[in-house]
């Protein structure tokens, strides 16, 4: 995990094409200045770079250019749309060209000889390999020239190649003529690079459902005025007005009014939620039925749905440990398979008269081997062959693939997995290490009874309003009314919080001794102690319903061989109650955040790994250092930013839910890297021994790049 100080900037690289293409960036953006880290999805076009010190835009822009990439302003969806129309266009000129020369040239091999067929191949590969394919070339160019090379190289010089024969045929020089199958290279490979755009696209649709929900415009009130201003205008403290049917535009608090909201974006539940005076909204959420008035609490990327954005592309943009397999072989590939493809080709330019008669019993069962009596048309044939079969775009797309229909599902089922390395570590995990409040309860403690004076609720209250534990936001909602001013609030993890209301010092928090308060405690109840001065001024008894999931989940993990473990700063009869009911055989209770860490490690010293669930500052050192930490999504920032995982609605059923999510995902990552690695071991000496014709061979490689998106698409599909 990140830590706090660090900052993420997420970019948007265009003119990659390959693994070799994104590894080119990634290594460049991470000899910047700073940097620590910086991680290229070649499935979704971003980066993402995690530096220590203040990097500019400019930096990293130039570093990406470095190796011949460029950064895009564009939104993702314009991007998109215009990355769409471009492969559109290219494909309708490729297969307008190509189908009516490969129909010329079936008829040219099948004894209609047509004199003037040269010329006109000539002509329309021509046009195909280097006006329509002139993207790939553009690419093989910026990879040579700065130093590295990618899929466009083999695909532009395996086409380019095919042309060249034509060329020299025309010339007179005795030699098979390949520049139709340099068309139709070309042709198929622009067929599979839209067909893959249009599943990538499909893919990460999640992030795209997300920008649609942004507001445009807001309804502002300014001087008494209703004023329609952008989005963008809208800063924190404004009034806004959202009525009936209209999208709330931004976070904030209802200031006046009463409405039903759908917050299923959120929360995935399709209930509407009641909100009234004092209730925060959500930008993104659909008002149903009344007016609202709302003062805003938050603008631009500190919003929820900005941050929920930012969240799914970060997990998205990120890498998991064995995609490092997959980016250290493309690294060499490219090279390496130049290497093969022109010692084939020279070699069969060499042995051509000893070698080639051993294929004559083959063609009766492979007819597509060529047929020549020169030397050199064979050679170009396996030089091309071998090129064009070895392309490694499967490689490069069988783990970012996965891992956006991974994440996407996940976000899908309210879960954002904000660290992507979860995904791979997640499906491993033996122990369970649950917080009580706002985890194994619903979070939403009230206050059912209380010995205080009117005084001393007041002051309590009033100290308590500041803190955002579920506790605290009970104890506050308890006293009602005007509330006095506190001064000098403290809040320490774990004990309480303190405070000063009119020269008067009160301490809140754990009892000193819980025996006096047994019988609460018994029945799974709560109890908080208010010290005035240091003398017990009284208690409150705070109750918090158990959530619905949380038996059935804990039985879930059991039936998995998972060892579920209640870890709460609560004392220890409570904890055991609340343990009880949702059937927790181990129990640490009464520990202090300090202490939640070092439970974390003595699980962890005993070789299994651990995921830990909480909701609060005193688990935001246990969710940093558990294998995986999952934060409730209702509980603090703090314990949010320490998490891996989010869970935005429900209760630790989500966690069953990753773990299932997480188990499908590598399940599928590794059988892409095994086809895929399986395809080109078995493939490129096939090409290399004159077995396979060049068009087959693109035909092959575009098959497989869409079978490992198609696969990853599987992720989606059924019942998690």
């Amino acid at each position: 995990m990140t830590e706090n100080n660090k900052e993420k900037t997420a970019l948007r690289i265009t003119g990659m094409t390959c693994a070799a293409c994104s590894g080119a960036v990634e290594r460049s953006l991470r000899k910047v200045d700073g940097v620590d880290f910086a991680a290229v999805n070649l499935a979704t076009e971003t980066a993402l770079v995690v530096h220590g010190r203040e990097v500019s835009l400019e930096e990293l822009r130039k570093a990406v250019e470095r190796v011949g990439y460029g950064i895009s302003d564009e939104l993702p969806e314009e991007g998109d749309r215009i990355r769409y129309l471009r492969s559109r266009r290219d494909l309708l000129q490729a297969l307008a060209v190509t189908v009516p020369l490969m129909v010329l040239m079936l008829l040219h091999m099948t004894g209609y000889h047509l004199p003037w067929f040269p010329l006109v191949e000539l002509a329309a590969a021509g046009f195909v390999v280097f006006y329509v394919g002139r993207g790939s070339i553009r690419g093989a160019w910026i990879a040579v020239t700065h130093f590295h090379t990618n899929m466009d190289t083999l695909i532009s010089v395996g086409a380019a190649s095919a042309w060249i024969t034509t060329l020299l045929h025309v010339m007179g020089v005795p030699i098979a003529s390949f520049g139709s199958i340099g068309a139709m290279i070309v042709a198929l490979h622009i067929s599979g690079r839209f067909i893959e755009s249009s599943l990538r696209d499909k893919a990460a649709k999640e992030i795209k459902n997300l920008l649609k929900l942004r507001a445009v415009e807001a309804r502002a009130m300014i001087g008494g005025e209703e004023i329609r201003i952008p989005i963008e205008a809208v800063s924190e403290g404004m009034t806004v007005r959202v009525g009936p049917g209209d999208r709330v535009p931004v976070d904030g608090e209802v200031l006046s009014g009463r409405s039903s909201v759908d917050e299923s974006m959120i929360t995935g539940e399709p209930i509407p939620v009641l909100k009234e005076k004092g209730t925060p909204v959500t930008g993104g959420s659909s008002n149903l039925t009344g007016e609202m008035i709302i003062t805003v609490t938050r603008t631009g990327e500190d919003t929820f749905l900005a941050k929920m954005v930012s969240l799914v592309q970060e997990a998205q943009g990120s890498k998991i440990p064995i995609q490092a397999v997959a980016d250290a072989v493309t690294r060499v590939f490219v090279p390496v398979v130049t290497v093969l493809a022109v010692s084939a080709g020279i070699l069969w330019f060499v042995l051509f008269e000893r070698v080639y008669p051993l294929l004559s019993p083959i063609r009766a069962y492979l007819p597509w081997v060529l047929e020549t009596e020169s030397a050199l048309s064979f050679a170009v044939f396996v030089f091309v062959a071998t090129m064009v079969i070895a392309c490694p775009c499967a490689l490069g797309l069988a783990t970012p693939m996965a891992l956006v229909a991974g994440t996407g599902l996940a976000s899908k089922k309210g879960l954002l997995i904000r660290n992507a390395e979860a995904i791979q570590t997640t499906k491993d995990i033996g122990i369970v290490l649950m917080d009580k409040t706002g985890t194994l309860t619903e979070g939403n403690p009230s206050v059912v009874f209380h010995n205080l004076s009117p005084s001393d609720l007041a002051a309590a209250a009033a100290i308590e309003k500041s803190s955002g534990h579920p506790l605290a936001k009970a104890i506050a909602a308890s006293a009602g009314g005007d509330l006095p001013v506190a001064e000098k609030v403290e809040e320490i993890a774990g004990r309480g919080v303190t405070g000063v209301v009119s020269d008067v010092r009160y301490e809140i928090g754990r009892p000193s001794s819980y025996e006096p308060y047994s019988d609460f405690l018994e029945t799974g109840k709560t109890v908080v102690e208010v010290v005035r001065e240091g003398f017990t001024a009284g208690f409150f008894v705070i109750e918090d319903q158990i959530r619905e999931d949380s038996r059935s989940s804990v039985e879930a993990m059991k039936a998995l061989g998972l060892l579920p473990v209640m870890v709460t700063g609560d004392n220890e009869a409570t904890a055991r109650a609340v343990a009880l009911q949702v059937g927790i055989a181990e129990v640490h209770s009464g520990v202090r955040p300090e202490e939640k860490l070092d439970i974390v490690r003595t699980y962890q010293a005993g070789g299994r790994k651990v995921l830990m669930i909480g909701d609060g500052i005193n688990d935001a050192a246990a969710l940093k250092g558990a294998d995986i930490g999952m934060a409730i999504g209702s509980g603090t920032d703090l314990a949010i930013d320490s998490a891996d995982i989010v869970v935005m609605s429900g209760g630790i059923s989500k966690a069953l839910e990753c773990i299932r999510i997480s188990g499908r995902t590598f399940r599928v990552i590794t059988m892409n890297l095994f086809w895929a690695f399986l395809y080109n071991v078995v493939a490129i000496p096939v090409a290399m021994a004159g077995l396979l014709h060049p068009a087959i061979a693109e035909a092959a490689m575009a098959l497989s790049s869409i079978s490992v998106v198609l696969n990853s698409l599987t992720i989606r599909k059924g019942d998690i």
